[in-house]
């Protein structure tokens, strides 16, 4: 644990937090992707299977239940019990664009072949992608509220954390994760022009919008 990955989880989970408080408090999942929320749930879900047969401390644990629950939470609010707001008719990304090739990608180029090995690796690749349907629908609709600006920011800047995370370990640990880094990268790449707009509209309390 470095200070990086501390405040990396932290933004992590503040982004959660942000997005379901945001759901709950307008009784509305309105400008939220939901295809995007079904690719984190099977990030979640495939990277911390490892949850009932590695156990590292509490903290470990603990923050792996908390994102596999409230993945599904998300869901159930978007799907189930605020489905009159989803929109459907924006959320339009071909998600299995995405799947197949992860997948592939996952079965092909892995440190080891074992069943939780994969699907970990599955698991990195397909976070470095997962925002992809939410981004679109963003663009697609023109704009985003500032509500669900702060939760994307604080998703991208997560990742952008995590980089420098793995800065610090290799050059004070030796250690660093090749695959992890590739994808965290494409993944903090994916988000440089929302991080641009949001520093320089939202900030200012400016609308965010994007172009079409």
């Amino acid at each position: 644990m470095n200070v990086f990955r501390l405040t990396g989880d932290i933004s992590h989970l503040l982004a959660i937090i942000i997005l379901l408080v945001k759901i709950w408090k307008t009784r509305s999942c309105a400008g939220i992707s939901g295809r995007s929320q079904i690719l984190f749930a099977l990030v979640y879900t495939a990277r911390y299977l490892d949850l009932f047969t590695n156990f590292i401390s509490i903290y470990n644990s603990t923050m792996k239940i908390f994102f596999i629950a409230t993945s599904y939470a998300t869901i159930y609010l978007m799907y189930v019990k605020f489905k009159a707001t989803y929109d459907r008719n924006h959320d339009t990304f071909r998600i299995e664009f995405l799947l197949i090739p992860v997948i592939i990608l996952g079965l092909v180029v892995n440190h080891e072949f074992t069943p939780l090995e994969v699907l970990w690796t599955f698991s990195i690749y397909l976070e470095s992608v997962a925002i992809l349907p939410q981004l679109f629908m963003v663009s697609k609709t023109g704009e985003a509220e500032t509500i669900t600006s702060h939760y994307l920011f604080c998703l991208g800047s997560y990742r952008a954390l995590y980089i420098l995370n793995w800065v610090y370990r290799y050059y004070f640990e030796g250690f660093y994760d090749l695959i992890a880094i590739v994808a965290g990268v494409v993944q903090t790449v994916l988000y440089c022009d929302f991080f641009y707009l949001y520093i320089t509209r939202v900030i200012k309390g400016k609308a965010l919008k994007l172009p079409a």
